[in-house]
């Protein structure tokens, strides 16, 4: 049995120690905000935290993870209040999504090491591969992550859509040109 923590709870699993903890999180704990891209550890859509450091969950078995602490997408924060998360909304990242919990583990991480990340540490470091080409905004929203320049509080989880738009205006649809 594998004992380590995840999103600060205990956890316990009877697999094989081999097993790499992309599937112990999806199959086992249910989690599957982490995504499974390429199995090989090269586009990063299945990053999560591992003691605080970015890793590609498809590379790691959960033998290896022995006492640690994972922290997925969903105990990033439960209700999206974690800067990246609202930096994201804000700056308007995700298309459609298949990289946007990787992407925002690995700035988290980032940001969290490197308080200030330059232009030149976000291209070092954020190696996920977006296949819709977000990278402008990517950077935009790290950026302002890490500066705190956030929006109020945008909406959560519960929130109705048009009471979402009315708190969060770069959530209104956008007018199109006149003349």
């Amino acid at each position: 049995m594998t004992r380590f923590t995840i999103n600060n709870s205990p956890v316990e699993f009877k697999l094989s120690p081999d097993t790499p903890l992309l599937w112990a999180l999806r199959d086992a704990a249910n989690l599957t905000g982490t995504k499974y891209g390429c199995g090989a550890g090269l586009c990063g859509a299945c990053t999560v935290h591992v003691d605080g450091i970015a890793t590609r969950s498809c590379q790691v078995t959960i033998g290896a993870l022995e006492g640690t602490f994972v922290t997925t997408i969903e105990g990033l924060s439960d209700d999206r209040s974690h800067p990246i998360q609202q930096a994201w909304i804000a700056e308007q990242v995700p298309q459609c999504g298949f990289c946007q919990s990787g992407m925002i583990m690995a700035a988290a991480a980032l940001i969290k090491a490197k308080p200030e990340p330059t232009p030149a540490d976000i291209d070092a470091e954020i190696t996920t591969l977006c296949r819709c080409g977000t990278y402008p905004r990517i950077r935009r929203a790290i950026i302002r992550a890490a500066r705190g320049d956030l929006p109020t509080p945008l909406p959560g989880p519960d929130t109705a859509p048009g009471e979402a738009v009315r708190l969060a205006p770069s959530l209104r649809p956008r007018q199109p040109p006149t003349g």
